[in-house]
């Protein structure tokens, strides 16, 4: 059963999985609001952002493709379960890094 909290910040959450454009979209619309969820997965989405573009970085200076399919597929995974936690109207965490996202950007949301 979906707390009044999570059907207020529902829509927003799930917006802020659609990479750059969703992520700005659901900032402004919880700068206003400021529900718990919505910032929740916000910071779950930039984290995931923002380690894409450092394995990105990372991965052309190496210059190993089949290393850098493989990081950018766990990237879509977990972006994937991400966006699955928030249509669901859950707080989960994504894996590996989703509780130092929660940490690293406590601030934003």
């Amino acid at each position: 059963m979906e707390t009044n909290n999570v059907k207020q910040g529902k829509t927003a959450a799930i917006i802020a999985y659609f990479f750059g454009i969703g992520l700005i979209i659901a900032f402004i619309i919880n700068s206003d609001k400021k529900n718990s969820f919505t910032a929740f997965h916000i910071r779950q989405s930039l984290g995931l952002i923002l380690l894409g573009i450092v394995l990105s970085i990372f991965l052309k200076i190496i210059g190993v493709p089949v290393l850098s399919w493989i990081l950018n597929l766990g990237i879509v995974v977990l972006w994937i379960l991400g966006l699955i936690s928030a249509i669901e109207g859950e707080e989960k965490t994504v894996p590996l890094l989703g509780i130092q996202f929660q940490e690293w950007f406590k601030g934003i949301g």
